[in-house]
C-alpha cells in the first residue's frame, strides 16, 4: 500500500513537472509574439494601418497556441501516468509550436505573401501531427480501454483539421488568403468547446 502511493505520488509530480513546463513555454511563445507589435512611430490611426497585416497574424497565431494550451490542459486531466515516451512526444509538439511566432512575424512582416503563409501552415500541420503523435502515446501507456481512449474517441476534429491544413497549404499557391481563412476557419472549429474528457472524468467520479 504505501510502495502504491508513493509511486502514485511520483507519477503526479513527473506529470505536473511536464503541465507546468509547458505551460511555461506557451506563455513565452505568446510573450515573444506580442512583442513583435512594434509601437507605431506617429500618433495618427494611420500609424496603427500599418500593424493591421502584423496584427491579424498575431490574432491567429494567440487563438492556435490558445486552442493548443486548453486542450493540452483537459487532455492531461485524464492522465494518470508519464513515460519517457510521452516526454520527448511532448517536446516534439513544443518544438514546433515554438516555430509559430517565427512564422507568424514573417507572414505578418511581409503582408501574407505566398511562402510565409506556405511555411504558416507547414508549422501548423506539423504542430496537428505532433499533438497526434503524444496522443497515441498517451493512450500507448494507459491502454486501449482507459478512460483516456473513451474521452479521446475517433478525434474526427484532429483529423479534418490536418486535411484542412494540407488543403490550405496547397491553395495558397493559388492566393496566399485562400490559406489565411482555411487557417482561421480551423480555429473557429475548436473554438467550440470539446466536453469529451470533462464528462468522462465526470462518469468516473461516480
Amino acid at each position: 500500500m504505501q510502495r502504491d502511493a508513493k509511486n502514485a505520488i511520483l507519477l503526479d509530480m513527473e506529470k505536473g513537472r511536464l503541465e507546468a513546463f509547458s505551460d511555461g513555454v506557451l506563455a513565452i511563445i505568446i510573450t515573444i509574439m506580442v512583442l513583435e507589435l512594434k509601437v507605431p512611430h506617429g500618433d495618427e490611426l494611420k500609424a496603427l494601418a500599418n500593424l493591421r497585416f502584423k496584427f491579424l497574424s498575431y490574432v491567429l497565431s494567440f487563438l492556435y497556441i490558445g486552442i493548443y494550451w486548453n486542450n493540452h490542459h483537459h487532455l492531461f486531466k485524464a492522465v494518470h501516468k508519464v513515460t519517457g515516451g510521452i516526454l520527448w512526444a511532448n517536446m516534439h509538439l513544443l518544438f514546433w509550436l515554438s516555430l509559430v511566432p517565427f512564422v507568424t512575424g514573417w507572414m505578418g512582416e511581409n503582408h501574407f505573401a505566398k511562402w510565409p503563409v506556405v511555411f504558416y501552415g507547414i508549422v501548423l500541420f506539423l504542430s496537428a501531427v505532433a499533438y497526434f503523435i503524444l496522443t497515441k502515446a498517451l493512450l500507448a501507456a494507459h491502454g486501449g480501454d482507459s478512460h483516456l481512449a473513451k474521452a479521446l474517441g475517433r478525434d474526427f476534429k484532429g483529423k479534418v483539421s490536418v486535411v484542412i491544413y494540407a488543403a490550405a497549404i496547397a491553395l495558397t499557391f493559388l492566393n496566399p488568403w485562400i490559406g489565411v481563412v482555411l487557417y482561421f476557419a480551423v480555429a473557429l472549429m475548436w473554438l467550440v468547446p470539446d466536453r469529451r474528457i470533462e464528462r468522462t472524468l465526470a462518469e468516473e467520479e461516480k
